[in-house]
C-alpha cells in the first residue's frame, strides 16, 4: 500500500528540483552549470529524505557536507560547487536573503593546468579525421574559446572584416571579442564550403548545435592517434592559448591584465592570474598562437 506522506514528500522534491532547473534556465546559466546544480540539489534531497523541505536548515546543509568529506572524500571543486548550488537554491529559488552558510569553504589550489606544447598541437590537429573537426579544435585553440563558447558559435559570430570573432553570451552570460586568426579564418572558409552549415557555424548530422560530447570522442581519438600520453581535453587547448607566446608576449609589453581578463573571458582577475607566473592594446596587436606555428 502506497504511503501518502512519502508519496507527498517526493513530489515536493521533484517540483523542488523543477523550481531550481526553470530558475537557472531563466537566468541564462549555461547548459553545464544547469546540470551540476540539479545533480548536486538532488544528491542534498537524498541526503534530507524524508525531511519537509520547509524544515532543512543550515545545519543540515552542515551535516551533509561533513559526510561528503569524510565518506565520499569529495574534492575542493566538487564541495563548492555542492554549496554553490544549494545557496542558489535557497537565494534565488525561494528567494531567501544572501545566506552566510557556515562551512569551510576550501580554496582552490592555485596550479597550472595540464598544457599543450605548439608541436602537440599540430600533432593532434593533423591526425583529425575530417576538415570539420579540424576547424573545431582549431578554433579552440587559436582563440581561447571554451566547449560551450565554441559550440554556441553563429556564422555571424566570425568577423572578417574586423579579423575577431564574437563570444556571445560567454561564462558569466557575457559577450567579448576575441581573435581571429588569418590562418583559421582561411581554414574555416574551407569547412564552409564543404559543410554548408546554416546557422551555427559548427552544427551536427541533424542540424543545430555540435554535441560537446561528440567534440571530446573525437579529441581523444586524435590525442590517441598523436601518440601524446598526457591527459588532453578540449579546455587543454584552450590553457595552452592562455599560457603561450600570445599571453606572455603581452605580458612583456606592460599589457594591462584587465585586458587579458577580457581576452580570456575571466570573470574574477585572480583566474587570469594563474597564468602570470610565467612574467611579469588593442586586439589588433593579439596574435593568436596559431599564426606562430
Amino acid at each position: 500500500m502506497n504511503n501518502p506522506v512519502a508519496t507527498n514528500r517526493k513530489r515536493e522534491y521533484r517540483i523542488a528540483l523543477e523550481l531550481m532547473t526553470d530558475k537557472l534556465q531563466a537566468s541564462r546559466y549555461s547548459d553545464a552549470t544547469v546540470k551540476t546544480y540539479h545533480f548536486m540539489f538532488r544528491e542534498f534531497l537524498r541526503f534530507v529524505y524524508p525531511t519537509p523541505l520547509h524544515q532543512v536548515n543550515k545545519v543540515h546543509l552542515q551535516q551533509y557536507h561533513v559526510m561528503l568529506i569524510r565518506e565520499k572524500n569529495i574534492s575542493r571543486s566538487y564541495q563548492n560547487q555542492s554549496v554553490n548550488a544549494l545557496k542558489f537554491y535557497l537565494e534565488r529559488v525561494l528567494g531567501q536573503e544572501r545566506q552566510y552558510i557556515d562551512l569551510e569553504r576550501p580554496k582552490k589550489i592555485q596550479q597550472l593546468p595540464q598544457v599543450l606544447s605548439m608541436e602537440e598541437v599540430k600533432q593532434i590537429l593533423s591526425n583529425t579525421n575530417n576538415i570539420k573537426h579540424e576547424a573545431m579544435l582549431t578554433t579552440i585553440y587559436s582563440a581561447g574559446l571554451r566547449v560551450g563558447e565554441l559550440i554556441n558559435l553563429k556564422i555571424a559570430d566570425i568577423d572578417s572584416d574586423g579579423m575577431r570573432i564574437w563570444v556571445r553570451e560567454g561564462k558569466g552570460v557575457k559577450d567579448r571579442l576575441t581573435v581571429l586568426s588569418p590562418k583559421l579564418l582561411e581554414l574555416l572558409r574551407s569547412y564552409f564550403l564543404k559543410y554548408r552549415p546554416e546557422e551555427y557555424l559548427f552544427e551536427g548530422p541533424e542540424g543545430g548545435k555540435y554535441s560537446a560530447s561528440s567534440l571530446r570522442k573525437f579529441l581523444q581519438r586524435a590525442v590517441k592517434k598523436a601518440g601524446i600520453r598526457k591527459k588532453v581535453v578540449p579546455h587543454t587547448l584552450r590553457h595552452s592559448f592562455a599560457t603561450g607566446p600570445t599571453i606572455r608576449h603581452l605580458l612583456e609589453n606592460g599589457t594591462n591584465l584587465r585586458y587579458i581578463q577580457s581576452l580570456l573571458g575571466h570573470t574574477n582577475p585572480k583566474t587570469t592570474e594563474i597564468y602570470t607566473h610565467v612574467t611579469t592594446k588593442s586586439l589588433n596587436e593579439v596574435k593568436s598562437p596559431l599564426d606562430m606555428m
